[in-house]
């Protein structure tokens, strides 16, 4: 019986083309589900993970049944692209001894860049000013200065302190936070000073959002979170949407204490048709989830989860220690 290679993730699926035939070559089958919307639920995964010898996935559901239905058939290892895992039950498929790697640092610019074009666009009302124009008007906004503004950044991993030497480039004093403690000269080489969260809440002009997600940061900004910011603060996420409350920036927004918002993730993805954030429309901008999502940054990606995949099958020269198991 030969091997079954099972990606799911829509990244890997859309650029699968360039690794078919490499795979096949070592007798394994390429298994590509028909992606229907942005990721496969539980009863899917549950019903297709049995069946495959190893699996690249996305923000597909890894919860801890779909992964003790997974350990009834064959599979050997799982790959999350990317890297975020919030959606992988670790302790669960630690216990059950299932390895599970993703790929972390592979797109730190990239999702730095995007925040900026946050900022720069809020800052500057470039969307505005793009929708006036097409509309046969002519108007000229007064946008904010970046140069002297504070920055703060929550979350001085890889992302972090990518959006840190941005900030600094801008002319802006930058700030930022993180449950762990980065060394100084790491800070230093970036331009920025770490400090505690309730600190760059309080003191920053501009607030970045790039921490992973973890149970102990859900609706992190929330409203007694809001309460503590600047009026008219502009606040950019691009972690991940649970560790904004919704319901608490929504009336943020209404009262003017958050003067913009750039959102590339929301707690609900598609962002739902009915979400009350959808009324604001001359102070807000809304992405897809897409931080990643450059050609350069998605093959780097792909490349390293089929090396990883592979790997987990005994093919190839690298080991897998030279990769990141996160289970």
């Amino acid at each position: 019986m030969s091997l079954k290679f099972l990606v799911t993730c829509g990244h890997l699926q859309r650029h699968i083309g360039r690794y078919e035939d490499e795979i096949r070559s070592h007798g394994i089958d390429v298994w590509v589900p028909k992606l229907e919307s942005q990721q496969f639920n539980a009863a899917e995964m549950a019903a297709m993970l049995p069946e495959a010898d190893v699996a690249v996935a996305g923000d597909d559901d890894l919860s801890a049944p779909v992964l003790r239905a997974a350990m009834t058939g064959k599979l050997k290892g799982l790959v999350r692209w990317g890297i975020g895992t919030d959606n992988v039950d670790k302790p669960v498929a630690t216990e059950l001894g299932l390895p599970v790697y993703n790929t972390p640092g592979m797109f730190s610019n990239e999702v730095a860049d995007l925040a900026l074009g946050h900022i720069l666009t809020l800052a500057r009302h470039l969307q505005k000013m793009d929708r006036d124009v097409r509309a046969g008007l002519w108007t000229r906004y007064e946008g904010t200065s970046l140069h002297g503004r504070t920055l703060g950044v929550v979350g001085l991993g890889g992302i972090g302190r990518e959006i840190v030497r941005r900030g600094v480039a801008f002319g802006m004093k930058v700030i930022g936070s993180d449950v762990v403690t980065v060394d100084p000269s790491l800070m230093a080489s970036v331009g920025g000073v770490q400090k505690p969260f309730e600190t760059v809440i309080e003191e920053a002009d501009i607030i970045v959002l790039a921490c992973n997600l973890t149970a102990e940061n859900h609706h992190l900004i929330n409203a007694e979170a809001l309460a503590r910011m600047k009026d008219g603060v502009m606040l950019v996420n691009v972690a991940r949407g649970p560790i904004v409350d919704e319901v608490a920036l929504t009336e943020a927004l209404k009262s003017g204490k958050v003067g913009s918002a750039g959102l590339d993730v929301f707690e609900q993805e598609p962002l739902p048709a009915d979400s009350p954030l959808r009324q604001f429309t001359g102070n807000t901008l809304f992405g897809t989830h897409s931080g990643s999502s450059t050609a350069e940054a998605i093959q780097r990606v792909n490349r390293m989860s089929v090396d990883i995949a592979l790997t987990m099958l005994g093919i190839g020269t690298a080991k897998l220690s030279s990769f990141n198991r996160v289970a």
